[in-house]
C-alpha cells in the first residue's frame, strides 16, 4: 500500500459521522456558497494533526497529490505536512514548499486551510525577500478569493513575529472594499492585531481615514478591543456616512 493510501486509511479510522454531516454547513459548502461542493470525511482537527505529524516527512510530490484531494480533511493534512516541512527545512526546502503552495492555491480553498498556512509559509518565506510586497499585492488583486485571503493572512507573520504593520496596512488598503465576507473578516482581524500587537495609534490612524466608508463587518472586527465609547465613536462615523448615502439616493 502506498503512503498516500495509508494516510487516507488512517484518517478514516478517526471518522465522526455527526461531524461529517455538520461540516458542509459550518464550512459553507452548500449550493451557491463559497465552498460549494467541498466534501468532508468528518475528522477533528486534532486527529488530523496526529496523522500529519506521523507522516510529516512525506515527499513533496506526494504532499501535492494529497493536496489535490476532493476531501477537505485530506487537503488539511497536506497543509499541516507542508507547514511542518517548511518550518523544519533548509532554505532550499522552504522555497520548494513555498512554490508548491503558491502554485496550488485553488486547492487551499477554505478559510481554515488558508489560516493554518498562509502566514507560516508565504509570510515567513517572504520576510527577507525584496519581492515581498510585490507578491502580496499581486495576491491581494487576484480574482481568486483564496489568494486574496492568503495575502491578508500572510501579514500576520510580520505583525506577530516582527511587531511590524507595514505589510498589513498595504494589503488592507487594497482589500478594504472587497465585497466578500471572508475578506472583510480577514482585513478586520489583521487590523485588530495591528492595534493589539504593534501600535494602537496606527489602527486609530487607519480608522480615522477609512471608518466611514469601510464595510461594517471589517470595522466591527477591527474594533473588538476598543472601549465601548471608542467603538461607538467609529461606528457613528460609519452610520453618518450611510445615512448621507441614503439621503442622496432618495433625493
Amino acid at each position: 500500500m502506498s503512503l498516500i493510501a495509508t494516510i487516507k486509511v488512517e484518517l478514516r479510522e478517526q471518522v465522526n459521522p455527526a461531524r461529517a454531516a455538520n461540516a458542509p454547513r459550518f464550512f459553507k459548502a452548500g449550493p451557491g456558497e463559497y465552498a460549494e461542493g467541498d466534501k468532508f470525511i468528518g475528522i477533528s482537527v486534532p486527529d488530523t494533526r496526529v496523522v500529519a505529524k506521523k507522516y510529516r516527512d512525506l515527499q513533496l510530490s506526494e504532499v501535492s497529490k494529497l493536496l489535490h484531494s476532493t476531501w477537505h480533511e485530506e487537503r488539511l493534512t497536506a497543509i499541516f505536512i507542508l507547514v511542518s516541512q517548511f518550518e523544519r527545512g533548509t532554505e532550499a526546502t522552504r522555497r520548494k514548499c513555498y512554490n508548491l503552495y503558491l502554485t496550488n492555491t485553488k486547492y487551499v480553498n477554505n478559510w481554515d486551510l488558508v489560516d493554518s498556512s498562509a502566514s507560516r509559509i508565504v509570510g515567513a518565506f517572504l520576510v527577507d525577500k525584496p519581492e515581498r510586497l510585490v507578491v502580496l499585492e499581486k495576491l491581494a488583486h487576484s480574482d481568486l478569493l483564496w489568494e486574496r485571503r492568503i495575502a491578508m493572512i500572510s501579514t500576520l507573520y510580520y505583525i506577530v513575529i516582527l511587531g511590524r504593520a507595514d505589510e498589513a496596512i498595504v494589503v488592507a488598503e487594497i482589500l478594504l472594499h472587497d465585497k466578500h465576507d471572508l475578506i472583510q473578516k480577514a482585513v478586520g482581524w489583521m487590523l485588530r492585531e495591528v492595534g493589539k500587537r504593534v501600535d494602537h495609534s496606527l489602527l486609530c490612524e487607519f480608522l480615522d481615514r477609512h471608518a466611514a466608508t469601510m464595510p461594517r463587518t471589517t470595522l466591527r472586527y477591527a474594533l473588538e478591543h476598543f472601549t465601548p465609547e471608542k467603538r461607538q465613536y467609529y461606528m457613528s462615523k460609519k452610520a453618518i456616512m450611510e445615512t448621507g448615502r441614503r439621503n442622496d439616493q432618495t433625493n
